[in-house]
């Protein structure tokens, strides 16, 4: 194993950099890569990048609520991040009276700053690398067996570098495919406000239909603020604390870019996954990807009927409805690009060559054909589980459904009554939370719609013994859409879930019976059971082999003769990177030409009066037409730059994120990637891809001439 370590520390020391390609560790710089970076026009040091001990760049960058990135801007523990990860707190302190969701809030004074209940910030403490002890607890385990042996040896990790009193977490992370393992420790603070966010018109200006798109000319910011104990330390919500005083926070720059500047991205990126087979590809292309978009098409549709409609409802599937929309175009993206860019037939050429190299080589020789054995045996199941997980439990009312198997456990399996009415309590809070954000009339129809699709489009082998009998029986024929409405209707009428008598009679006397004749519960049921009883299996045994073979393909590629000629880097794993390029415009097809910014005149363009996606506030409308841009206007443009574009390798997770320049200075808030590129999950494209950014100057001119909080303004720390 100390020949595999050796290569992985050359390979992040040593490879040069080609196009901007990489979502490097700020801790393991290397030599080469930062003397690329100085090249491109980076002008600090390495310690001032990342350093334990001393005050740096990493101190700054957060995780923020456990899905994207924020930023500390102020020493007063002010926070940038995008508009759409903000988007659900922004919604719960929201009301048809003081809809801030529509119409924006800016806090003038902290006494207004609004408390975010279960939000929550990490800082980065430190990063070690724990491979060693994890390799000698697995040892020669292969499989399911290693698989247990490494989750347990993590496990103790996690909880040695832990300490609950402090909030300090500690997360070990695997990094290419399982050969190395670093643990991240992080400290948590909860007591999070809202400070501030633009009208929804501006935060998700275009809407789905710019989503993923360039140009662009979305406001996505929002500001929030992490207050602390008096001493600074992590503390529950409370009317005496204050205001964080970070180990470092950014300074904001007023200049500008221009075509070619140096852009700097820290944050964390959820995922990717570069090393995959070309067997996963043929998966994502040929099955995953479209029965996802298709069941995702169909829950944005019912629910989008509603909304548009109605502000209280708008308000209520709004976050809900944002998440499931943002990836259904993704997706549909990534398989057309992965087709168009003949990934699969890249992956089965690199697969050959990797072949040739591990002939004669026990452990890497039968990889692709063990791998090909992996996926012809879960082929035939592998629709049915994302038509369960995206469709049966893509229905709000299903999936909490199948949570009271908890009930049901506790009651069948003649616990205690103190264990009986902890797992009804846990219902109750659990149905609470529900509530708030279900839609009887687009949930119905979505139950209707996905119950047929499942029929439809899954082999009838797979189907729950007796369901769909049953359902024709009682309903009506299965090719007739009516049967399936009729049958969803009687659902949401006769559930106890949705009825307030009948849950309180349920949970007053819990009775197992009772639960399993609920409509709602018998329906959820019918499919987890049929799944856990007869496919689970195989799906644990497919994950397990797959995770294996992946973890020796990228083994044997690390100790391939030709390793130092390759440029490598750990996939991302919302672990705290940096990556770097250029702004740059692009050309992406024949006779097209996109510039690497796009102004309020292009805001103007797009501006469709009473429009779902495109609409604007009459204020915005106002200055805009005055061109009153104060100290944020673009001079050589003669207009307030709303975006710009760089050659940064980013993905989700990087919502949020900081974009920087050489000098350490925040320029812009990095929130989409574009349609052409969509494939960099799987496969980066060094000509196409671009990092979509709102300018700075746009969200200061958002939050001083447009919301009038100059209180804001006056915290930062202005490059001019």
């Amino acid at each position: 194993m100390k020949k595999l370590f050796i290569a992985i520390a050359l390979m992040i020391s040593v490879f040069k950099s080609w196009a901007d390609e990489g979502m490097w560790l700020p801790l393991l710089l290397g030599q080469q890569v930062y003397n690329d970076m100085v090249k491109r026009g980076l002008k600090l040091t390495k310690d001032q990048l990342y350093h334990i001990n001393k005050a740096s760049i990493k101190d700054a960058i957060i995780i923020f609520n456990g899905g994207c990135t924020g930023e500390l801007v102020s020493n007063e523990g002010l926070i940038f991040t995008n508009h759409h990860c903000g988007y659900d707190a922004i919604a719960r302190a929201s009301s048809v009276t003081n809809n801030y969701l529509k119409d924006g809030f800016y806090a003038k004074s902290k006494g207004e700053e609004i408390p975010s209940q279960g939000l929550y910030v990490e800082f980065l403490l430190k990063i070690e690398d724990v491979t060693k002890e994890i390799e000698e607890a697995a040892k020669d385990a292969t499989g399911a067996d290693r698989i247990a042996k490494v989750n347990a040896a993590v496990a103790a990790v996690n909880q040695r570098y832990s300490d609950e009193s402090k909030s300090i977490i500690a997360r070990v992370s695997p990094l290419f495919k399982g050969n190395q393992f670093l643990v991240f420790v992080y400290q948590r603070y909860t007591d999070i406000r809202l400070v501030g966010a633009p009208a929804e018109s501006i935060g998700k200006f275009g809407g789905d239909t710019d989503n993923w798109e360039w140009p662009r000319h979305t406001g996505d910011f929002s500001v929030f603020r992490v207050y602390a104990s008096k001493d600074g330390q992590p503390a529950a919500h409370a009317a005496d604390n204050v205001p964080l005083k970070p180990k470092y926070f950014l300074p904001v720059s007023i200049k500008g870019v221009k075509d070619g500047d140096y852009a700097m991205i820290y944050g964390y990126p959820g995922g990717t996954n570069r090393y995959e087979s070309s067997f996963g590809v043929k998966q994502k292309i040929d099955i995953s990807n479209p029965s996802l978009v298709n069941l995702r098409d169909i829950r944005l549709k019912y629910m989008f009927e509603q909304m548009k409609n109605d502000p209280a409802i708008k308000l209520k599937l709004a976050s809900s409805y944002a998440s499931i929309a943002n990836y259904w175009k993704f997706f549909d993206g990534e398989t057309k690009q992965l087709i168009k860019y003949d990934i699969y037939d890249q992956k089965k050429a690199a697969e050959t060559k990797f072949q040739q190299w591990a002939n004669g080589k026990p452990e890497y020789q039968n990889i692709f054909s063990d791998w090909s054995s992996a996926y012809d045996a879960w082929r035939p199941y592998s629709k049915h589980q994302v038509y369960l997980n995206e469709g049966i439990f893509g229905s709000p009312l299903l999936a909490f459904a199948a949570s009271l198997q908890q009930v049901e456990n506790a009651i069948v399996k003649k616990g205690s009554s103190a264990d009986i009415k902890k797992a009804v309590d846990a219902a109750k809070t659990a149905r609470t939370n529900f509530l708030e954000s279900e839609n009887k009339v687009s949930d119905q129809n979505i139950v209707a719609k996905v119950l047929m699709m499942f029929y439809n489009d899954i082999d009838k082998s797979q189907h729950p013994i007796g369901f769909y009998e049953s359902l024709r029986g009682s309903y009506g024929d299965l090719k007739d859409e009516a049967s399936y409405k009729k049958f969803a209707n009687n659902l949401f009428t006769n559930t106890l879930i949705l009825d307030e008598n009948k849950w309180n009679a349920f949970t007053n006397n819990p009775d197992a019976t009772v639960l399993q004749a609920d409509p709602a519960y018998a329906t959820a049921t019918a499919f987890v059971k049929n799944w856990v009883g007869k496919y689970l299996p195989q799906a644990q045994q497919f994950n397990a082999k797959n995770a294996e073979l992946g973890r020796l393909y990228l083994k044997g590629i690390l100790n391939m003769d030709t390793v130092k000629a390759k440029k490598m880097y750990p996939d991302a794993t919302f672990t705290m990177r940096v990556s770097y390029g250029n702004v740059k415009s692009y050309q992406p097809r024949d006779a097209v030409k996109y510039d690497y910014v796009t102004t309020m005149g292009g805001v103007l363009e797009k501006y469709q009066p009473g429009d779902y996606e495109f609409d604007l506030p009459a204020k915005l409308l106002e200055l805009a037409k005055k061109k009153d841009y104060g100290q944020y206007a673009d001079a050589a443009r003669k207009d307030l730059v709303v975006g710009f574009i760089t050659t940064n390798d980013i993905t989700g997770g990087n919502s949020g994120s900081p974009v920087i320049d050489g000098s350490g200075n925040l320029i812009g808030l990095a929130f989409d990637g574009n349609y052409e590129a969509l494939s960099h999950k799987i496969a980066f494209d060094p000509v196409y891809n671009r990092t979509i950014c709102v300018d700075v100057r746009y969200v200061l001119w958002c939050i001083d001439k447009l919301g009038g909080a100059s209180n804001i303004i006056k915290e930062l720390k202005l490059v001019k």
